[in-house]
């Protein structure tokens, strides 16, 4: 008679484990529900300053006012259709011009080392070193924010596609070229396919840098724009109003990705 051998994590996994693994969006709500409460007892309890971290209440407050009433003249929905209007136009001219780059780069050698060390070189420069020359050429309107969040997301974007591209097995090129493909049938039906999931991570990451450098591309001459509203509130250490619009970002940002991949379902149905 062969004795009960006890449950482990190496051998086997327990029920408990079982169970966690099967429910990651309740792992994901009750992780986001325990920040909350953290925010919640640090604000009831006055560890922190109000001045400096004000409450959930407060911030929900704040944000319900300047939905309603606005801030400095334009109201939240006016302040986020700003921002999103000059992430998307920015984000948008990056993919139009880093895509096909990307691809020439993957394909050609050649290419690649003479557009490479231009890309190495600015993409890791600061925005607001970057900015100051931006605004010096473009001036102050919106051409030098358009054109300081388009070089933000375009190094991501060059350099996924080009490793994506880059990496495909020859043996997919070879199997469409002896039935008689040629290089716009390569390029629609065999490097982009096989490219596409690198490239839309690249581009994933690449709107989150965007993301990053939207307060530094609306502190000079804006009027309107969550990042905008971020900085001219922390001039007046209105923290709530700083947190709200931070809030804002995050979600907006969470809800654009989430649109994201689900075009990338749905255009590249063979990645499930």
């Amino acid at each position: 008679m062969r004795a009960a051998v006890p449950e482990t994590i190496g051998s086997r996994p327990t029920s408990w484990a079982l169970r966690l693994r099967a429910t990651p969006g309740v792992i994901s709500v009750a992780s986001s529900a325990l920040l909350l409460l953290a925010w919640f007892a640090l604000a009831w309890t006055e560890l922190a300053n109000p001045l400096f971290l004000p409450g959930p209440v407060q911030v929900a407050a704040k944000l319900y006012e300047i939905a309603v009433e606005g801030y400095q003249g334009a109201t939240l929905a006016e302040h986020l259709a700003t921002s999103l209007g000059r992430i998307l136009a920015g984000f948008g001219l990056a993919c139009a011009v880093g895509i096909p780059l990307g691809v020439m780069m993957g394909l050609s050698r050649n290419v690649q080392a003479a557009l490479n060390p231009m890309i190495e070189f600015y993409r890791p420069l600061p925005p607001l070193g970057l900015y100051t020359v931006l605004v010096m050429w473009l001036g102050i309107g919106e051409a030098s924010k358009l054109a300081l969040l388009f070089l933000a997301g375009l190094p991501g974007i060059i350099i996924s596609t080009t490793q994506a591209v880059s990496s495909i097995d020859l043996i997919y090129t070879r199997a469409a070229r002896s039935l008689g493909a040629g290089q716009r049938a390569l390029f629609w039906h065999v490097f982009l396919p096989a490219a596409g999931p690198t490239i839309l991570t690249g581009m994933r990451i690449s709107l989150g840098f965007t993301y990053t450098v939207l307060v530094a591309a609306e502190i000079v001459a804006a009027s309107a724009g969550i990042g905008w509203m971020i900085w001219d509130a922390a001039k007046f250490l209105l923290s709530d109003v700083v947190i709200g619009g931070l809030f804002v970002l995050g979600l907006t940002g969470v809800a654009l990705d989430f649109l994201m991949r689900v075009l990338g379902r749905l255009l590249m149905p063979w990645t499930r």
